[in-house]
C-alpha cells in the first residue's frame, strides 16, 4: 500500500504554475518568503542598495520556486476542467 503524496501547492486551473498553498507547510513557506522579502527591504534598503536588494530578492524567489517545484503538483499548461 502506498500513501498518496500530499502537495503543498496545487496547480492553477488555467495556465502554468501553482496557485495558493493547499497545506499548512505551503502557507508557512509563503509567509516566510514574504517576511524575508520585507526584512530584506528594511536591512538592504532598496533605495540605498538596489543591486544588493535585487540579488537578495532574486535568490529568495529562486529558492521559493524550487520549493514549489519540489513540493507542488507537477507543472504543466492547463486549460481548466
Amino acid at each position: 500500500m502506498t500513501a498518496q503524496r500530499k502537495y503543498w501547492f496545487l496547480a492553477k486551473r488555467y495556465g502554468w504554475g501553482w496557485g495558493l498553498p493547499s497545506s499548512w507547510q505551503g502557507w508557512a513557506v509563503l509567509i516566510c518568503y514574504i517576511a524575508l522579502l520585507s526584512l530584506g527591504a528594511i536591512v538592504l534598503s532598496p533605495s540605498e542598495h538596489p543591486i544588493g536588494y535585487s540579488a537578495f530578492g532574486f535568490s529568495l524567489t529562486l529558492l521559493f520556486l524550487a520549493i514549489c517545484y519540489l513540493k507542488g503538483e507537477p507543472p504543466r499548461w492547463r486549460w481548466g476542467k
